[in-house]
């Protein structure tokens, strides 16, 4: 007669196992949960909208949400105190520019910045003509926060620059911490949902 009482060693073996099966369900779980939050503080938004104007202008999809992300974080009605408004804070100036550089010749009103269609438009096509202009992200990114004037400026200066393309130096710490949070912010768009 065998006895079905199990040893110490089978029963010590049986709590680790089932230990570990609890840790590894715990892990999963919490790692499930990091990226659902991950998710939650770098959403995916008008998709449709910003997948047209990437595709229409040649931008990376990631960059675009790092920007409107940077920005506004997604709120179409944002305006700050420099009057930048929408999604991509775009100022009457920039939106005025962008439209002339579009040759369209209608009328524009400053309200229709605060449309997610046509702030996202036009935002992207603001990327991508200085993209043309300044080929290196973080120098784009340079030019979106403080001017394009600015970013001439700093490229023609060797303390600024040493090839005047990139910048080595940023003078203002704001348009520095801008980039970083652009690019951080695009990390996480990448690594989230894969895109470009």
């Amino acid at each position: 007669m065998t006895d079905s009482k199990p040893t110490l060693p089978r029963r010590l073996w049986l709590q680790c196992a089932g230990l570990l099966l609890l840790l590894a369900v715990g892990f999963l779980l919490l790692r499930e949960a990091g990226h659902r939050l991950q998710e939650t503080l770098y959403p995916i938004r008008y998709a449709d909208l910003v997948e047209e104007a990437a595709a229409t202008y040649d931008v990376p999809i990631s960059l675009v949400y790092a920007v409107i992300h940077t920005e506004s974080e997604f709120d179409p009605d944002a305006v700050s105190s420099a009057e930048a408004k929408g999604l991509m804070q775009l100022t009457d100036e920039t939106y005025h520019w962008a439209l002339h550089r579009a040759g369209l010749a209608e009328e524009y009103a400053p309200e229709d910045l605060l449309d997610p269609a046509i702030n996202i438009r036009y935002g992207v096509y603001v990327l991508s003509l200085l993209r043309e202009q300044f080929p290196h992200t973080e120098t784009l990114l340079a030019a979106y926060n403080a001017g394009q004037g600015h970013v001439r400026e700093w490229l023609a200066d060797p303390a600024c620059s040493a090839d005047g393309k990139t910048l080595s130096t940023i003078p203002y710490p704001e348009t520095e911490t801008y980039i970083k949070r652009v690019l951080s912010a695009r990390e996480q768009y990448q690594s989230l949902y894969d895109l470009e």
